[in-house]
């Protein structure tokens, strides 16, 4: 029922949150108890996309704890006094919406979708599992259980999920960016129920967290129920987000795995970059334009060079993570066609990468990249729950409002030299984590 994105996933929608300054024009304003509250009025459908954000995520668990974000958050479908066990789903449900949650490095987020006269059924939900949660032992066990399934499901049994897995343990040397959202396996098994509600009782507070209304609503209608449901919860004392610093990079790092599930062969590059909040946040924009251009669609550099001129690969890629609140990362894919082999593949991707920083790319890829940035974004205005998500995100890390109405001014004015410059910056063997994925004959 609950789905644990990975945060690749969650940044690529965030490049396509605006496509043209003040698009979203969201009203906030926050309650006496420092509930934040955001309204993005949208009123095409008579439905609403309800998203309750806290300041929790992996990155910031203690150690020895890992997965208790992502625990807490399957936990808090299970009931209050007012609510039982599972009652908030078939709510939803009754009620023709849909409902979800997710987990990430930097935060932990609810939503629902509904029709909008049932607007007020959700927030009361909401507010009554922010301060009410009840948990029985019988009903942690059971869901560490369920946990332990996902984590075997969607990491111990796929082959690209274990290397990826240990090759951000090696991007990362110190930040905690380094350990997986849902955590260690050996971890997840000792949590208990007193860990859940440590956690919930430290983090899911008002003043922790970001209430956005998106839909056919407005201030007027939410101010009064959102007073209402969440207004007579108490803000608390919250643990005040510290970070440590991540020590630079000084050796290529490389990492190859071998493994009978394997059908295709592959090779991924991951660079330690700037985000939005840490290092050269200049460099943010520029490596927007930068991923786009290199690898983000069938006319990028990559896809070109590699799938069709040669051609030597069936996909070929470039990615970007910039929503973080420490370092975000930029990497390179590809997996060789069949007769061609995996270093034929990396070989082509680093004279890809060797030219970029030798001629750096034209201005007909960043004007062309920039436009398809906007015209990504301007899609994603038709999803109800798409704004929110953008905001959300942004607003749950530190940034600000503004920070993402302005961002098709800021794409707009990134320039070609600024690009090569931003290339230049990151694109440094050092700071690099390079993985082969192989196939293993069986026995």
């Amino acid at each position: 029922m609950r789905t644990l994105r990975l945060l690749l996933a969650f940044v690529a929608f965030g490049l396509a949150s605006t496509a043209s300054a003040q698009v979203y024009r969201p009203d906030s304003f926050k309650l006496a108890n420092g509930l934040e509250v955001v309204v993005i009025d949208n009123p095409r459908v008579p439905a609403v996309s309800v998203m309750v954000w806290y300041r929790a995520g992996s990155a910031d668990e203690p150690l020895g704890k890992g997965g208790i974000a992502h625990f807490l958050e399957h936990l808090m479908f299970k009931g209050t006094p007012k609510t039982g066990p599972g009652e908030y789903a078939r709510l939803i449900a009754r009620e023709g919406g849909t409902q979800n949650a997710m987990t990430s490095y930097d935060y932990t987020a609810y939503w629902a979708e509904v029709a909008s006269d049932r607007l007020e059924m959700v927030l009361q939900l909401e507010a009554d599992r922010m301060i009410n949660l009840e948990l029985t032992e019988e009903q942690v066990l059971s869901e560490r259980d369920v946990i332990l399934a996902e984590r075997s499901q969607v990491v111990d049994n796929r082959p690209a999920s274990q290397l990826g897995e240990q090759a951000r343990a090696l991007l990362y040397q110190h930040y905690p960016y380094r350990l997986p959202v849902i955590g260690w396996r050996h971890e997840i098994a000792k949590l208990s129920r007193e860990d859940a509600l440590n956690w919930y009782r430290r983090h899911y507070a008002p003043n922790n967290a970001i209430l956005v209304v998106a839909g056919d609503v407005d201030v007027a209608r939410l101010r009064p129920l959102a007073e209402k449901h969440f207004g007579p919860i108490p803000a608390r004392a919250v643990p005040e987000r510290w970070r440590p610093e991540e020590p630079p990079a000084r050796a290529p790092r490389r990492l190859t795995m071998k493994s009978e599930q394997v059908g295709t062969p592959s090779v991924s590059r991951s660079y330690q970059a700037s985000s939005y909040l840490y290092g050269d946040t200049r460099q943010a924009y520029a490596l927007q334009v930068l991923a786009e251009l290199f690898g983000r669609s069938a006319t990028s550099r990559l896809y070109r060079l590699m799938v069709i001129d040669r051609p030597l690969a069936t996909s070929a890629g470039a990615y970007y993570e910039a929503s973080t609140i420490g370092p975000g990362s930029f990497g390179v894919y590809a997996s060789p066609r069949q007769g061609h082999t995996v270093e034929e593949a990396e070989e082509a991707l680093d004279q890809a990468i060797d030219q970029l920083l030798a001629d750096g790319p034209t201005e007909d890829e960043v004007a062309r990249a920039k436009q398809r940035l906007s015209a990504a974004a301007a899609f994603a205005l038709d999803s109800l729950r798409g704004p929110a998500m953008a905001l959300g995100a942004a607003l749950t890390i530190g940034r600000t409002i503004e920070d993402v109405e302005s961002w098709p001014r800021r794409i707009e004015a990134v320039t070609r030299e600024e690009v090569l410059a931003a290339a230049k910056a990151v694109l440094r063997p050092e700071a690099s984590v390079t993985s082969i994925l192989l196939p293993k004959p069986t026995s």
